[in-house]
């Protein structure tokens, strides 16, 4: 079973990433942010699809399931921006 680190690391070995963090403890369920400029004009199911081809095969052996939220480095940005400005 894969960690959270073990993920973070392999969607950054196949996905050029500007910023990757993955939460999950049981070895089979994991939350990530994926920042990519990959994902420039690219809707977000194609942006899914390109963090699941950088998980291969692990998305159907090791991986039992994955909630992605993935953004341009642009969108990114914005999304802490506005973060801050709200505290």
């Amino acid at each position: 079973m894969p960690t959270a680190k073990q993920v973070e690391d392999y969607i950054r070995q196949g996905l050029p990433c500007d910023y990757v963090v993955v939460h999950g403890n049981d070895g089979q369920h994991f939350e990530a942010v994926v920042v990519s400029p990959l994902f420039e004009g690219k809707r977000m199911v194609q942006q899914h699809q390109l963090v699941y081809q950088a998980l291969g095969d692990r998305m159907r052996n090791e991986i039992h399931a994955l909630s992605l939220r993935t953004f341009t480095p642009q969108a990114w940005a914005q999304s802490s921006q506005e973060l801050t400005e709200e505290q």
